[in-house]
């Protein structure tokens, strides 16, 4: 059904344009082809037939830029290889190379000139081209898997990706850039879901997902799937609605392309950085966020690392997670077999000590929560609101927290 709609389009175009139109993906397999066959030279003929671009000719095209084009090129003609000129429209969505729409002369006296005249008239339709082959299995190709392998090891530091990043085009405009990593937290991966016996599958989901989520969605400029996570390269003015947006979208997808309701979903997202040099710290920066989002829900579902507070310096620090070295807490939580005292002192912290704040969340009267403090001053012998054994004790809180938070990497 896909396919054929992708054929109906592509017809579609070659009607408006009245030209002979061929549909192939980045690799130079044909995906679709119009009708019109007076204009078709030898070039076209043969690639109908063997389904792929012959390597002399792509070679030639490649002469001329397509690659790298984010406008339509003119690539002329080539006798030796029995080809007239032409225009190659590249399909790209937020980036990503998805295709290219070849448009045929009707004859040697139809100029490149004319066609490029009247390309603007069908963007809607050869931009919906595109987005329809996100949904094939055409936005899979081996160029764009190498792509999104350079963004991947930009974010986690490769000096030789950076390098290659410092050649993309299209992306100025958005800089300087952030980036965000999606994240859906789970107890505990069920052994019999695909992507927990196959990372390679579940890199393919979450780059699926990541793809449907932000497909029209402008300041997202690209995305990536690694095994545990879904990582966006986005402008450095996104809106932290327009996040918000984006996280709604991909709960949708998991639905969709998991068949399955998601668990809960954290998208943390860097503060700005210089592009490409900054993406490692970037990168560490949002899995942070998604960190302290994972063990802290009070700081929402869309966090940014400037927002983590306390957090930072947690995920600043080098070795293994922090330990509460805290006597004064450590005594509190044994004292705690209930499970009383702890939850109103931390929410006490949390809502600059107001105990009004605390008693209407935790469905207590407000004498409780001060018997409950009178009984934290007892066991620990100062008073928990005084400044030194606030700040101790409200780091020890945070610390514990961090210690069971989800092992994300920048290995995915």
């Amino acid at each position: 059904m896909k396919d054929q709609t992708i054929e109906d389009v592509v017809e579609t175009l070659a009607q408006e344009l009245g030209r002979g139109l061929s549909l192939e993906d980045p690799d130079g397999v044909l995906l679709a082809y119009s009708s019109h066959q007076s204009s078709a030279d030898r070039v076209r003929v043969n690639f109908l037939l063997s389904k792929k671009v012959p390597e002399d000719v792509a070679e030639w095209q490649l002469r001329h830029g397509i690659a790298q084009a984010v406008r339509p090129v003119v690539v002329p003609s080539n006798e030796a290889l029995g080809m007239r000129e032409r225009v190659c429209v590249p399909l790209l969505v937020r980036g990503f190379r998805v295709g290219y729409l070849w448009v045929q002369q009707q004859s040697d006296a139809d100029p490149a000139a004319e066609i490029l005249t009247e390309l603007p008239g069908i963007r809607r339709t050869t931009d919906r081209l595109a987005e329809l082959l996100l949904e094939t299995d055409a936005a899979v190709s081996e160029r764009r898997l190498q792509r999104e392998e350079v963004f991947l090891g930009a974010c986690r530091g490769r000096s030789s990706a950076v390098d290659d990043m410092n050649g993309w085009r299209g992306f100025d405009d958005g800089m300087p850039w952030r980036v965000a990593v999606i994240k859906e937290l789970t107890p505990a991966m069920p052994a019999d879901r695909p992507e927990a016996q196959d990372p390679v599958e579940a890199a393919l989901l979450q780059r699926t997902l990541a793809l449907h989520a932000t497909v029209g969605v402008r300041d997202v400029l690209f995305s990536a799937g690694a095994p545990s996570c879904s990582v966006l390269l986005c402008a450095g003015d996104i809106a932290r609605g327009v996040l918000g947006q984006v996280l709604e979208r991909y709960r949708s997808e998991v639905g969709k392309r998991a068949g399955r309701p998601p668990e809960r979903l954290v998208l943390g997202v860097s503060e700005s950085v210089p592009a490409p040099r900054g993406m490692f710290g970037g990168f560490e920066q949002a899995l942070h966020a998604v960190q302290a989002a994972a063990v802290d829900e009070a700081l929402g579902s869309v966090v940014s690392y400037a927002g983590i507070g306390v957090y930072q310096f947690f995920g600043a620090l080098t070795g293994p997670p922090p330990v509460e070295t805290s006597i004064r807490f450590t005594e509190l939580c044994r004292a705690d077999r209930l499970d009383e005292l702890v939850p109103v002192l931390e929410l006490l912290y949390d809502k600059n000590g107001s105990v009004q704040d605390v008693a209407e969340q935790l469905h207590l009267h407000r004498s409780t929560v001060y018997n409950r403090l009178a009984r934290i001053r007892a066991v620990i012998g100062v008073d928990p609101l005084g400044g030194a054994a606030r700040l101790e004790l409200h780091l020890a809180l945070k610390a514990r927290r961090w210690r069971s938070r989800p092992q994300v990497d920048s290995s995915g």
